[in-house]
Parts: C-alpha cells; sequence; structure tokens
C-alpha cells in the first residue's frame, strides 16, 4: 500500500500550490486558535480554490464549536481534532469522516485493550498517533516510539505525525508501514515552507515504499 503524505500548517495559496507541486495527497490547514499558523475560514477558502481534485483538504481543529466544524465541513475540509473533543459532537457535525488524533509519550509502552476502550467512540475516525508534550496540542517537531502506534492501530489504518523530518521519514515508513504521514515544522526552514525539503520529504516516503 502507497502511503500518503500530508503537509501541514498551509497558510497561504503560495504554501499550498508548493505542496501540490511537490505531490502530496492532503492539504492541512490550521483553525487552532492558539496556533501561530491559525488560518481563518476565508483565508482556507481562499486556498481551497487553489487546490485541484484529488488532493485532500484538512482542516485542523482544537477543541472547535460545531458551527466552525461544520462551516469548514460546506467548505470542502475533512476535520482532523486535535483536542478533548467529545466524540458525540465529532459524530454528528463530521459528515462521513474525520481524523482524530492520540498523543504518545515518546518512550510510552501502552496497552492496546486499554486504548481500544478510549478509541471506541469515534466510529469513523482514521486515528493519527502524534507525540505527546504538556501544555501543546500538536506541532512539537517531537518524535515517539513509531512501533506504539502500529501496535495500538493492529491492522486498522492509522496516521503518524510528529518529528517527521526528510531525514527520519523513510525509516518510519519502513518500520510500521502507516496509513499516511504528516508534517509540518519538518519541512520548514525558520517557520516557512521550503520547497527543497517538501520535494525531500515525497521523495523519501516514495523510496522507503518502493523499498517495503
Amino acid at each position: 500500500m502507497r502511503t500518503r503524505i500530508k503537509f501541514c500548517g498551509c497558510t497561504s495559496v503560495a504554501d499550498a500550490q508548493l505542496a501540490v507541486a511537490a505531490g502530496v495527497d492532503a492539504i492541512g490547514v490550521i483553525f487552532a486558535a492558539e496556533s501561530p499558523r491559525r488560518t481563518d475560514l476565508a483565508r482556507a477558502r481562499e486556498i481551497a480554490l487553489a487546490v485541484p481534485a484529488f488532493v485532500e483538504l484538512v482542516a485542523v481543529f482544537v477543541d472547535p464549536v460545531a458551527t466552525e466544524i461544520e462551516e469548514a465541513v460546506r467548505a470542502g475540509f475533512t476535520p482532523q481534532f486535535s483536542g478533548a473533543e467529545a466524540a458525540a459532537l465529532i459524530e454528528t457535525t463530521s459528515a462521513a469522516r474525520y481524523v482524530k488524533v492520540f498523543r504518545i509519550a515518546a518512550d510510552a509502552v501502552s496497552d492496546p485493550q486499554v486504548f481500544a476502550l478510549r478509541a471506541q467512540p469515534y466510529q469513523r475516525a482514521t486515528w493519527m498517533f502524534e507525540t505527546e508534550v504538556a501544555g501543546r496540542s500538536g506541532g512539537t517537531g517531537q518524535s515517539f516510539r513509531w512501533e506504539t502506534a502500529r501496535e495500538l492501530a493492529g491492522e486498522r489504518l492509522f496516521i503518524v505525525s510528529g518529528g517527521l523530518t526528510p531525514e527520519n521519514v523513510g525509516d518510519c515508513v519502513r518500520r510500521v508501514r502507516p496509513y499516511a504521514v504528516d508534517v509540518r515544522s519538518g519541512i520548514e526552514t525558520a517557520g516557512a515552507k521550503d520547497p527543497q525539503k517538501m520535494r525531500a520529504f515525497v521523495r523519501a516516503v516514495k523510496e522507503a515504499d518502493a523499498q517495503a
């Protein structure tokens, strides 16, 4: 199975165009108020218009209200929930599908049965695993033990995020065969999307797929 690639934290049409040119499968736009890369709905719609068919648009939320989710869905975005959102809210406002983020400590050894009970309410979710850092809702630039994601997900499709770079993403793909990988700071230089790093990240994933 080919590993999908999502570039997160696109804040402009130019960022989105760079991502498309690099060959990504999905573009993440951050709606979380705490993020320095936060994008409002008007700008998100501009980005959406610049993205061709077959490239997924993802709206990244942290504890949104229902109207925010509904507006993003109407604009063509798949929601990603990175906070403590109640399953009832997510399941009733997210149309057919969504991404739910679960955080893992860098050195965690987790019990799949305990995790299954935690994740069970999110029936339609695609699971994303990223690094747990106290006081942060994502974008930490730190990685965790990738095998933990495979152990928790079992046969279910999952996404790996957190600390991925062009230098290490190939190792992640070969070791745990995720459905998709998600990157933000790993393809940036001084807080801006770096075309060379973006292309190198995509190339590393493709090379790892070919070797797996």
